[in-house]
């Protein structure tokens, strides 16, 4: 049986990288050389037990359903949902206006 701060899921933030936007996925694993991968795509990490990776938003997009609220993580033989930014992969939309009423 895992440890309860092993088992958590893995965290997303949206960061700046460079010129671009990224997205910070970051987790535990028991062994340090455990793989991690992302939607079944193998990915390199910084960090030993308490790991952390930075992908493009554009490489998220790609590897990602549109309109996706998560990413599959895999860690060793571990798979967990990390639920992403909200809004992140939906369409940005041009408002001309926004109406907000008090009740």
């Amino acid at each position: 049986m895992a440890t309860p701060a092993l088992a958590d899921a893995p965290a997303t933030k949206l960061v700046r990288c460079g010129a671009a936007d990224c997205l910070l996925v970051k987790g535990n694993r028991a062994d340090p050389k455990s793989p991690v991968s992302v939607n079944d795509h193998a990915i390199s990490v910084e960090g030993g037990r308490h790991w952390r990776a930075r992908l493009p938003v554009a490489t998220v997009r790609a590897w990602s359903e549109p309109y996706a609220r998560t990413l599959s993580v895999a860690v060793a033989d571990e798979a967990f949902e990390a639920r992403l930014p909200v809004g992140m992969l939906g369409t940005p939309k041009d408002l001309a206006m926004l109406v907000v009423r008090a009740k």
